[in-house]
């Protein structure tokens, strides 16, 4: 459904985006992550034909972003930073207009707006003014725009920006229904939304693709993958025990708690199970980590900022 050719964007000697290759198939939900001027949004602008590219291309459900400009709007729900809205407009009417600039007229715009409205939740401002709404309304007036023609593609740019806890289990839950007939991307710098709702995820920094795998497989990436945390009485002395054990790569000890690292292809938790019994410790916590996504996150978006020239 879209497939990226070398992607590059130049702002005079700036490049925002430089040679990005991918493609994302039906049925998957990509997670977009990269620090901020790392170049999402101009990627994002790019598919959705808001800018030229310098070089390279897309393909957006077989149209090109710069011979087929207009068929691939029409493929697209875009969600842009900020949801720029008509402030002036009631929540209704400014649906129904989207609706006949979607080529809906009569009495299927105003089912198209009303069906919108209802997915979002919208049934108790739609006749308010969109500028009296408070953040988490106006983002989701957004969404209800981007998916009101039931595009195959969504492109949504930090879609749960603003809302509150259930309001993002709301917009987590239309975006998975929403996924299975559809392709979508989802640019965060939420890293907790990407394990939530995401089957792919890629990072982008200083404008390149970094990395690109399942939220899993990056998680997977963390030292603390498998790694066993505790908190007991006496830290040090557990630390000093645990240390010695043969599936122990490393030992650390922060904020009242002691982490274990494995060594590869061990079952650390269950020789740390065995200690603490040998040794009658009072344990208050114990888990097994997943893996840690920000340290993940940092790891390689670190790796690859541009390195000074030596003097």
């Amino acid at each position: 459904m879209i497939e990226a050719q070398s992607l590059t964007r130049h702002f005079g000697d700036l490049v925002a985006v430089d040679g990005i290759t991918f493609t994302v198939d039906t049925g998957q939900v990509l997670g977009f992550l990269g620090p901020n001027g790392a170049g999402k949004s101009t990627t994002m602008k790019i598919l959705t034909g808001f800018l030229p590219p310098t070089s390279g291309t897309a393909i957006i459900n077989g149209y090109d972003i710069s011979n087929d400009s207009l068929a691939v709007r029409r493929e697209i729900g875009y969600l842009p930073e900020g949801a720029p809205l008509y402030g002036e407009m009631d929540v209704i009417r400014f649906l129904q207009f989207v609706a006949r600039a979607r080529g809906f007229s009569g009495a299927e715009a105003e089912r198209k707006a009303a069906a919108a409205a209802d997915r979002l939740n919208l049934k108790h401002v739609l006749k308010q003014r969109i500028e009296t709404l408070s953040k988490g309304y106006k983002r989701r007036v957004g969404l209800a725009q981007a998916i009101l023609h039931d595009p195959k593609v969504l492109i949504l740019d930090e879609p749960t920006d603003g809302l509150d806890p259930n309001q993002k289990h709301e917009v987590r839950e239309l975006i998975r229904n929403m996924s299975e007939h559809r392709t979508i991307v989802v640019s965060t710098h939420i890293l907790e939304e990407v394990d939530a709702l995401c089957n792919r995820a890629m990072i982008i920094a200083d404008g390149k693709l970094v990395a690109d795998d399942t939220p899993a497989g990056l998680i997977e990436r963390s030292r603390y993958h498998n790694a066993v945390t505790l908190s007991v009485t006496d830290l040090q002395a557990a630390a000093s025990v645990l240390s010695k054990l043969p599936e122990a790569a490393k030992v650390e000890v922060r904020d009242g708690e002691i982490t274990v690292f494995p060594q590869p292809d061990t079952h650390l938790l269950l020789a740390v199970n065995r200690v603490i019994a040998e040794h009658g410790w009072q344990v208050h916590t114990l888990r097994l980590e997943a893996g840690r996504l920000d340290e993940v996150f940092r790891n390689i978006t670190r790796e690859a900022e541009p390195q000074e020239a030596a003097a």
